[in-house]
């Protein structure tokens, strides 16, 4: 059966498990949905390059996954990316990275890969902190949340990066959590597939670094707190700002 957990062992290297991911951490529930997206589609394998940079998220498809897998400097993945996608137009080139890596030291190369439309994907956990290298603010850390260099609170508003990348000219644009795991797949089936620069934003919470310094702060308290935080894009485009402030809208924000 397509999407269980017997034929997605077939894309591991199951070796080299468990995985380093803190316990509650969201991370291998977007390495088990990346799988799924992948054997729906009934892709192989050989014909698919994961690169990703240094971080939490970049431990998703290297060592785990049973492909060809590029694990490169701290923020340039998608420059990689580029060059394997220009040397092999023909290879599907996914890069699976975190939000410090992608949209800190690297994000003058996501912006200019959405803006040139490069034939990518792009898949960013996003867990809103600098997971692996001690809990560093990151340009997605919400207003107010304590890391281990803001412990009074961060005090700069936060990129939203599908408005980002949006504008900046990527033709597949969406946004979903952890949580929401059979969307999440839908999502990311249709990055995949679409003929351009495909942006996938994914919500993963991190217990150990975010959790532990903000509220909630248990893994499973995480996973409701993005179940009562996330709103569907068609109901938030019924909602007034009041009922939308706090509240953090999901879905695919374009698709062209």
């Amino acid at each position: 059966m397509k999407g269980d957990t017997i034929s997605i062992r077939r894309y591991l290297r199951t070796e080299t498990f468990p995985t380093p991911f803190c316990p509650g951490c969201g991370h291998g529930i977007l390495l088990g949905a990346i799988l799924r997206a992948i054997d729906e589609l009934d892709w192989d394998m050989d014909e698919i390059l994961f690169v990703s940079g240094i971080g939490c998220a970049g431990w998703i498809p290297s060592p785990h996954f049973a492909a060809d897998t590029l694990h490169t400097t701290h923020g340039r993945p998608i420059a990689f990316a580029t060059g394997a996608k220009l040397f092999n137009p023909h290879l599907k080139v996914v890069v699976i990275s975190g939000d410090g890596d992608l949209a800190s030291i690297g994000a003058n190369h996501l912006i200019h890969a959405a803006r040139r439309n490069l034939d990518l994907t792009v898949i960013c956990a996003n867990n809103w902190v600098y997971g692996m290298t001690g809990g560093q603010v990151t340009p997605t850390t919400p207003l107010g949340t304590r890391t281990a260099t803001t412990p009074m609170g961060n005090a700069e508003p936060p990129f939203d990066l599908c408005r980002l990348i949006a504008a900046a000219g990527a033709s597949y644009v969406a946004r979903y959590s952890v949580y929401h795991v059979r969307p999440l797949i839908k999502s990311l089936k249709r990055a995949l597939e679409h003929p351009g620069f495909a942006f996938v934003e994914v919500l993963s919470p991190c217990p150990t670094q975010y959790g532990r310094r903000n509220d909630p702060t248990e893994p499973a308290a995480l996973l409701r707190y993005l179940k009562e935080k996330c709103v569907p894009l068609a109901r938030a485009k019924r909602m007034s700002p009041e009922e939308l402030r706090g509240k953090i809208i999901i879905g695919e924000f374009v698709n062209r």
